[in-house]
């Protein structure tokens, strides 16, 4: 029997054969994670790493029964202790759950977290969205001034700029505080109310549960029926009007640009006070490659302490995705340093000896067995590697071996006594 892949899900291997699915290659992969990790830790981020799946419950009290994550996309099933249990669909719930349960408030209110990791969602597949994915995040916990929303916005824009990414757009918006959102909805369904019967279903469903949603709506007859609602910025208190103009001076100052866009509300419950979104035209339609914002009363009502919080995710696919169809940079792949080519199973052993040696002192090598030289210079050219060490019955004579650099097509012969060493300040010399 023939298995495949299940739908929304991707294997990622060291080279892909098909054009159009080159941004699957481990290297691509392991290039943006390391530029996610050395960043993280240039702003002073550690790592979490929370488990695969959680209750069921923290997600709907955490994210919100309203939100389309927990009513529609979430991964959920009664595990063999009839407990019912989630594959986690994002990362900040599950962060502020360990926050809570492991009391890091006993080692002060100020932490900083980035995950990396799997994400599941039972989407409907398209450009940049699949059922399970990829994310990098931050979560930074007990600061609750705008130098910290600007820190936080600044992270994720950098690390596109560092990716090679152009053509970004940065929107910011405030959802204010919880009495004046509360005074907002009411404006809000008054605005709408008369138009009801000619909102989507989804959107009619909005209307009592969560009214803020439907600002999120993607129905152009609904986008532009949203053109003349009320404004959340209308509506601000005092301080969370002074919060958001604080931040955007912040960001002026900063040098990043960006647009404020009253109707993004994001598409999770905990949101409040500063949220912002970043996108790209490459995409379509899916178009966000990372959003997030501050969820200040998110970790006391998991029962944690009540300390201020805000944070991104940005989907690591998106950012591939885009950077591909931008021709964004990526570093040329790495072969082995040194590959062994024995000719005859008495220069086998010596090559496996030389092999594991170098091995053992951290230089990357390979060995071919062929009994055709070219076909294995040729092999070893496709691995990318930096030197190919040929050793046959002549060299053994010389107790030497033949060192091609496979840059320049030179040879020379290096005594099998000093190959090692060789190699080593070689390896040395180009930084390796």
């Amino acid at each position: 029997m023939k298995y495949s892949l299940l739908k929304g899900t991707f294997d990622i291997l060291p080279d892909q054969p098909k054009r159009e699915d080159q941004w699957k290659e481990t290297a691509k992969w392991q290039h943006v994670e390391s530029v996610m990790r050395s960043l993280a830790e240039d702003y002073g981020y550690q790592e979490i790493r929370t488990p695969i799946f959680e209750k069921t419950e923290l997600f709907v009290r955490g994210v919100g029964e309203t939100s389309d994550i927990v009513t529609k996309e979430m991964y959920t099933f009664q595990d063999k202790g009839d407990r019912s249990i989630t594959l986690r669909p994002e990362g900040t719930a599950p962060v502020m759950r360990a926050v809570a349960q492991g009391q890091l408030q006993q080692l002060g209110s100020h932490h900083k977290f980035f995950y990396i990791g799997p994400f599941f969602r039972h989407d409907r597949p398209q450009a940049g969205r699949f059922r399970q994915f990829h994310q990098f995040g931050i979560e930074a916990i007990g600061n609750k001034e705008p130098e910290q929303d600007l820190e936080t916005i600044d992270l994720l824009y950098e690390l596109y700029r560092r990716l090679g990414l152009t053509d970004l757009q940065v929107m910011v918006n405030t959802l204010g505080d919880p009495p004046c959102r509360e005074i907002y909805k009411k404006e809000l369904l008054a605005y709408l109310k008369p138009h009801f019967e000619t909102l989507s279903e989804e959107s009619k469903a909005r209307f009592t549960k969560n009214p803020l949603r439907i600002l999120d709506s993607k129905d152009p007859k609904e986008r532009a029926l949203l053109e003349s609602a009320p404004s959340i910025l209308d509506f601000l208190s005092p301080e969370s009007e002074t919060h958001f103009e604080h931040l955007c001076g912040l960001l002026k100052d900063q040098g990043i640009p960006f647009t404020v866009t009253p109707q993004l509300v994001r598409g999770l419950d905990y949101y409040n006070q500063t949220v912002f979104e970043v996108t790209s035209g490459v995409l379509g339609a899916q178009n966000t490659i990372g959003a997030g914002g501050r969820y200040d009363g998110l970790l006391p009502a998991i029962g944690g302490p009540d300390l201020p919080c805000i944070g991104f995710s940005t989907g690591i696919e998106r950012i591939l995705q885009t950077m591909e169809g931008q021709k964004a940079p990526f570093p040329e792949k790495k072969g082995p340093f040194a590959t062994f080519i024995p000719l005859g199973e008495e220069a086998k052993k010596i090559a496996l000896k030389y092999l594991y040696a170098l091995r053992h002192k951290e230089v990357s090598s390979e060995l071919i067995s062929s009994k055709k030289i070219q076909k294995a210079l040729q092999q070893a050219e496709q691995s990318r590697t930096t030197f190919a060490i040929i050793i046959g019955e002549e060299e053994l004579g010389k107790n030497k071996a033949q060192v091609k650099t496979m840059g320049s097509r030179t040879s020379q012969e290096i005594s099998l006594d000093a190959l090692v060493e060789f190699l080593i300040n070689e390896r040395n010399k180009d930084g390796l």
